[in-house]
């Protein structure tokens, strides 16, 4: 059988991290498609979904944003967040997606209305249609409920759930997980944009039967409240407890941010996330190593380099199967 001669690359996730790992694939050769995680229950995105009962808009929009092909001014008027009256705090992309799904009804036409109007490169699907909350259960035996109330809670996570319980996957991503050639997990927040994605069934359950090459891409830096202390392992064993093993190869940053940056971030209690190696090998992972930063004064992924590495590591599994086929 005769494959495709673009790989088919799915990207797992949420918040930012998400959207800097489709920036730097939008550049290349691939077909992309990113599922979003729907528990966020905060800033804009929780207002619209408590007061129109919509889906959270904000992961979606970013996403949107970061894979659109449209003028830089359609998708700065998309990206804009009011600063005065009743819509302060509202992004205009946000504002968008509630008015569809109001017209429409259907939160799935509203993301491809807006991928219309930015030209988007790919697709950009909701982990499932289900409106559904993350709870966490802290290691002191305390339970949090809400995705902005986890990190407040300035504890231990010991385990999350969804409520409701066991949500149906949205079928088309079960779908592009089953039909991709290379899955990629994260970069993210680890608690409330990773592991809610994994925490739907159909969606584990896909990953762990597709024959994609699979991998993580561990985090930069530490996040108060989630990943205080967090090596890399500490990341890859929170996903394995929730979700059991589900990639083979894992992507982790070497490269020391400069210290006045590093210094910056200590302040608001954030720290480099310590990149043990042989420990990583010693419990059976491959790993993609080396400079992942971006310039600047943030210490986080060079969506560039990061898209390299991700197609490096998809292509060789691409002509691998394409040799077999």
């Amino acid at each position: 059988m005769k494959r495709q001669l673009s790989p088919k690359i799915v990207v797992i996730g949420g918040g930012t991290g998400l959207a800097t790992v489709l920036r730097g694939l939008k550049a290349y050769d691939c077909h992309i498609t990113a599922i979003v995680t729907v528990a966020d229950d905060g800033g804009s995105s929780g207002v619209l979904r408590k007061d129109m009962g919509i889906l959270p808009p904000g992961d979606i929009r970013n996403c949107l944003l970061a894979l659109a092909e449209a003028e830089p001014e359609m998708a700065a008027l998309f990206n804009h967040r009011f600063s005065k009256g009743s819509l302060k705090g509202h992004s205009f992309g946000n504002l968008f997606l509630a008015a569809m799904t109001e017209m429409t009804g259907d939160f799935q036409e509203a993301i491809r209305a807006m991928s219309r109007i930015l030209a988007v490169k790919g697709k950009v699907l909701p982990a499932t249609l289900s409106d559904v909350s993350l709870v966490a259960e802290m290691e002191d035996g305390s339970v949090v409920l809400g995705e902005a109330a986890i990190p407040l809670a300035n504890g231990r996570i010991k385990k999350l759930s969804l409520h409701p319980e066991d949500p149906p996957a949205l079928d088309d991503a079960v779908e592009q997980i089953r039909d991709a050639d290379g899955i990629i997990i994260g970069p993210g927040s680890l608690f409330t944009s990773v592991i809610p994605n994994l925490l739907v069934r159909g969606i584990r359950e896909a990953i762990r039967q597709s024959h994609a090459c699979k991998l993580y891409i561990c985090n930069v830096m530490t996040q108060p409240g989630e990943t205080d202390g967090f090596a890399a392992l500490d990341h890859v064993r929170a996903i394995e407890r929730h979700a059991g093993p589900l990639f083979s190869h894992v992507l982790i940053n070497t490269a020391g941010a400069p210290k006045d940056v590093l210094r910056k971030y200590a302040e608001e209690g954030k720290y480099q996330v310590a990149a043990d190696l042989e420990q990583l090998k010693q419990a059976g992972y491959e790993l993609i190593s080396g400079d992942y930063l971006a310039k600047g004064d943030l210490a986080r992924h060079d969506s560039l380099k990061v898209a390299a590495a991700i197609t490096a590591f998809v292509d060789s599994h691409f002509r691998k199967q394409g040799a077999t086929a």
